[in-house]
């Protein structure tokens, strides 16, 4: 019997081992090691967003802390990061190289070649009847050449690049012009966002109110169960509503982080609010500012000198080019056994086709004439784009005063029927109707000032000017 629970007592420890070893074993793995893992809180960033001594806004790091953007904090933020404007920079800067291009002909071109040929003449050429077989050996060939003049061709090249080069700059005056206007409206929907959500919280609010409030009645006998579960289902909808208006942020934040050219910028807040401001422009005024500001109305004069200089380009195809040239060279049957040097001046005529240059010609003057026509045009389209932008801006700017009014209205007819509710007069759903017609109206109020000042800053693009509230200066943020 001792012996059955000695070897028993054996077996058990044998079993036992393995399981604390297992036990110790899984305790080891899962010690993590701090430098390698280390706790939350030892790796949260910190960010340092301040200003410089220019007054400048800097931000070095924007995940923890929410700092406060104003609308031309966004628009100084688009201008330094949106790639468009970046890319039509470097087009400009590409457009500069090429008129330095063209000027190069002006300047000496310089050569060197070296070489080895085996030749065997054709012809017989010793006395007794064989044709020589030699190498022949360049060991330096030097060659300069100098164009002197070419009858102005250089000059027309040269005129075309510039005129390139000022159709570049206002490419980016233009997408500039473009940027600052998707900003201003991207930042007048995230404000437009931020007062929806403002609006679907303080209904939440108000229903929560009305939930206790019948909850309370139903408690002390008042009214019915079904007024609770209608209370209810309104603060459900409610909530779903501001669940919808926070998102509507989110959209709104990556919408104009997208335009400024900083993605990855989530965590700030508008400073500013949607308001009314005056605009009290006439449309002529309008048109005189455009003419001098729109970067489109440049580029459509360009375009037409452009055309006409290269018709006077076309017409030289007949010009010859006078050029300097001179060459030394040493080689020979052996590396250095020969040398020879010539130098002159030449009078180069080009190979003329008649037919050819003359219907180039003829396709110049006909390219001509579509850019003077296609100049008119863009003056007619952005003729029309100013004209309904100012439409707009005045229909919007008419429709402002009729919300604020119909705000008043359904304000003062919720709080009679939320007064009426209180001492039992008035049913739940009374009170429902009251306080959405409210809400709509105040989200009318708010979606007509977002589309006044959306108006606003399309009639600021149609003429490639940015205004001040007062309208007392007018700033180009194009130049």
């Amino acid at each position: 019997m001792k012996k059955k629970l000695l070897i028993l007592n054996i077996i058990l420890t044998l079993i036992a081992s393995p399981l604390a070893f297992a036990q110790e074993d899984d305790d080891f793995w899962n010690e993590l090691d701090p430098a390698e893992f280390p706790n939350a809180s030892d790796v949260m960033p910190y960010e340092n967003i301040t200003q410089n001594k220019d007054g400048q806004l800097v931000i070095e790091s924007g995940i923890e802390k929410t700092v406060d953007l104003t609308l031309m904090n966004c628009i100084e933020l688009a201008l330094g990061n949106n790639p468009d404007i970046n890319m039509a920079f470097h087009d400009s800067l590409a457009s500069d190289t090429r008129i330095r291009q063209v000027w190069s002909n002006y300047f000496p071109k310089f050569s060197w070649q070296t070489g080895y040929t085996r030749i065997k003449q054709l012809q017989l050429s010793d006395a007794l009847g064989r044709n020589l077989t030699f190498n022949y050996f360049i060991l330096g060939q030097i060659t300069l050449q100098q164009m002197l003049y070419d009858f102005g061709v250089t000059q027309n090249q040269a005129t075309i690049r510039r005129l390139e080069f000022e159709n570049a700059k206002q490419t980016v005056a233009s997408t500039i012009n473009n940027v600052i206007y998707q900003t201003k409206d991207a930042y007048y929907n995230l404000l437009y966002a931020n007062q929806q959500k403002a609006v679907a919280l303080d209904t939440v609010k108000k229903f929560e109110l009305f939930y206790n409030q019948a909850k309370s009645f139903y408690e002390i006998g008042l009214n019915p169960k079904v007024d609770v579960t209608i209370a209810e289902a309104n603060l459900s909808d409610a909530k779903l509503s501001l669940i919808r208006a926070e998102n509507a942020v989110n959209l709104a934040i990556a919408r104009l982080n997208n335009v400024m050219g900083v993605p990855f910028m989530e965590k700030y807040e508008p400073k500013d609010s949607l308001m009314f401001t005056p605009f009290d422009l006439t449309f002529e005024e309008l048109i005189d500012i455009a003419r001098d500001a729109r970067p489109e109305l440049r580029q459509a004069e360009i375009n037409v000198e452009t055309a006409k200089q290269t018709m006077k380009l076309v017409k030289k195809s007949y010009f010859p080019t006078i050029t300097a040239e001179g060459q030394y060279a040493i080689g020979g049957k052996h590396f250095t056994s020969n040398y020879g040097y010539n130098f002159g001046a030449y009078l180069t005529f080009p190979t003329i086709n008649g037919m050819l240059i003359k219907n180039e010609i003829e396709e110049a003057r006909y390219l001509y004439d579509r850019q003077l026509a296609a100049a008119k045009k863009l003056q007619n389209d952005i003729y029309l784009e100013i004209r309904n932008a100012y439409l707009l801006l005045q229909e919007k700017k008419n429709s402002v005063p009729v919300a604020l009014l119909q705000v008043k209205q359904t304000k003062e007819n919720y709080e009679l029927s939320y007064g009426r509710y209180k001492v039992g007069e008035a049913s739940p759903i009374e009170l429902k109707d009251a306080q959405i017609i409210y809400q709509t109206a105040q989200l009318n109020y708010y979606d007509a000032l977002y589309q006044y000042n959306s108006a606003r800053a399309q009639v600021e693009k149609a003429i490639g000017k940015n205004i001040n509230p007062d309208n007392e200066e007018i700033l180009n943020l194009t130049e």
